[in-house]
């Protein structure tokens, strides 16, 4: 525990001092742009100061022809091969041509990047953990990391998806475990300040839509007869099904509310603790002009509510993706058969 609160103030320091470099001493400090800095793309990853790591452009013109070169040649409104990264207008923050357009953009920005560094991991964490299994005897009890990772695949396996999918959990539970790690991995990346964590993921609607498009194919795809029967031929009465199909139509916008719900559940939670952590950390250079006391004061404030903070997203992390899981779970179960006895699946 003591070790882990170190790890929060360093993470609480390092933030600060990245909110630090976005300023100079005699600039006012734009609080709204070092928030939305911090929980949106860009196409570098900053680091600190005027520290960044330029990331690729990948872009393509009007005419078809193809682009790619390094982002730092579009930095501080720089014009490279007739494409410029816009600083206002609805395209703002994004790569456009010279009359304002998007182009067909492909370019790894950071949130791509740390998508795919963060499921590099997921794979390691994975793979590394089956390695152990095919080299030791059925039966071994795994210690360590291994034994951790086992420890929370039996945990989610049992009592959430086992619970809520039914006599589909052990069809299901390959997607929903790999859904399951995905999430935590890149909630719990995201927290880190520097490269290569800070990069909020899964606050990125692009992101948790396609989760929710996952789960959606995953749930009516496969859904049963049943199912589809109770969206269509509702179990109600009469006068809710005729003349205006009411209760049918009211399902039917229930398949795709409910996937929807998850995307907007995981990306707000996630954006919200990004952004509170960010202006705490912005309240230091506010004060700044208030005396040493105030300052002083503030500071203190700041970096304690910025630990509190780092400990609530923890446990937000973890609390995410659980609950993903279990509604993404959920919804599959109900789209399968009623289940009896479930007991021997576990």
């Amino acid at each position: 525990m003591y070790r882990y609160l170190k790890y929060l103030l360093l993470s609480s320091g390092l933030f600060i001092l990245h909110a630090a470099g976005a300023q100079t001493s005699t600039e006012k400090i734009d609080v709204r742009r070092i928030v939305l800095e911090h929980i949106g793309d860009a196409y570098e990853w900053h680091i600190s100061g005027n520290m960044s790591i330029p990331l690729p452009v990948i872009v393509c013109d009007e005419r078809g022809e193809w682009h790619v070169f390094s982002s730092e040649r579009l930095r501080d409104g720089a014009r490279y091969a007739g494409f410029r990264i816009a600083t206002e207008g609805d395209n703002a923050g994004k790569i456009v041509d010279e009359e304002g357009n998007r182009p067909l953009d492909l370019s790894l920005t950071k949130t791509t990047t740390a998508l795919l560094l963060n499921s590099a991991l997921v794979l390691l964490l994975v793979l590394s953990s089956a390695r152990w299994y095919r080299r030791h005897r059925s039966g071994a009890v795994p210690r360590g990391f291994v034994g951790a990772i086992e420890a929370l695949v039996t945990t989610v396996y049992d009592d959430v998806i086992c619970n809520c999918a039914g006599c589909r959990a052990r069809r299901f539970a390959p997607l929903l475990l790999t859904l399951f790690f995905f999430i935590l991995v890149n909630n719990l990346m995201g927290l880190f300040p520097v490269f290569p964590g800070g990069a909020g993921v899964t606050g990125s609607l692009s992101v948790t839509l396609v989760l929710a498009v996952v789960i959606f194919l995953a749930v009516n795809l496969f859904g049963t007869r049943s199912y589809w029967r109770e969206i269509f031929r509702p179990d109600v009465p009469a006068w809710l099904k005729a003349p205006v199909p009411l209760m049918p139509l009211v399902e039917l916008v229930g398949v795709v509310t409910k996937p929807f719900a998850l995307m907007i559940r995981l990306a707000a939670n996630m954006i919200a603790g990004h952004a509170v952590i960010a202006a705490l950390a912005c309240l230091i250079f506010l004060t700044a002009k208030m005396g040493a006391v105030v300052n002083g004061s503030m500071t203190v404030v700041a970096v304690l509510f910025g630990v509190f903070m780092n400990l609530l997203e923890l446990l937000v992390a973890f609390i995410q993706a659980y609950v993903f899981t279990m509604l993404s779970a959920l919804f599959i179960g109900m789209a399968g058969p009623e289940h009896k006895n479930d007991v021997e699946l576990k």
